[in-house]
């Protein structure tokens, strides 16, 4: 069956030169447990059918400032192709970082997703003319607005406030190992 989202490999790109032992060491660092994958496990299931408002309010936020909008842009102007591509694979990275497991394919598709954050793949993946980078300081920021901005999204379904913090907390620690994941292209060789 074909991928029905443009340009989304997961399962089908290459290796990461991050191995699961060294992925495991990093959850140890960011007190990631077999509870928080529970809490994401339950987060994706509060999070699914909520993803098009998730997005509408992050790419308000990447649309209402011009330093940020600037990563989709040619000439100075959005490219809205290459915004609406990423915004369909960026609600399934949603899904993804909830109910996939942090396997193998799991972290390949992590490399795959930094590298289209670099000048390795920028632009390649929708075949556009865009900035050829986005700025490292850029990734490592947005751990914040895509952190803070999920609570209000975690209690739509009634869910008590422990849950809510648990659910809070998972997307915390798993937001900040994706984007760790996703800077190793940005990193010297035997830096990371």
């Amino acid at each position: 069956m074909k991928n029905l989202i443009a340009g989304y490999d997961y399962g089908k790109v290459a290796q990461s030169p991050i191995t699961i032992a060294d992925f495991e060491l990093l959850k140890k660092t960011v007190l990631f447990s077999d509870e928080d994958t529970s809490a994401l496990l339950m987060a994706g299931e509060v999070l699914k059918d909520q993803t098009d408002e998730i997005l509408d309010l992050w790419y308000g936020f990447v649309g209402s400032h011009e330093h940020l909008l600037h990563y989709f842009t040619h000439r100075s102007e959005p490219v809205g192709d290459y915004l609406t591509a990423v915004r369909t694979r960026f609600a399934q990275w949603i899904l993804d970082l909830c109910n996939r497991p942090f396997d193998q394919d799991w972290l390949n598709y992590q490399h795959e997703i930094g590298l289209r954050h670099h000048t390795t793949k920028k632009n390649k993946t929708d075949q556009v003319q865009s900035v050829p980078i986005i700025h490292y300081r850029y990734l490592v920021a947005f751990i914040y607005p895509i952190t803070a901005t999920i609570r209000p999204f975690l209690k739509h379904k009634g869910h008590n406030d422990d849950d809510v913090d648990k659910m809070y907390q998972a997307w915390f620690k798993a937001v900040t190992l994706t984007v760790i994941l996703w800077t190793q292209p940005y990193i010297h060789e035997g830096e990371f």
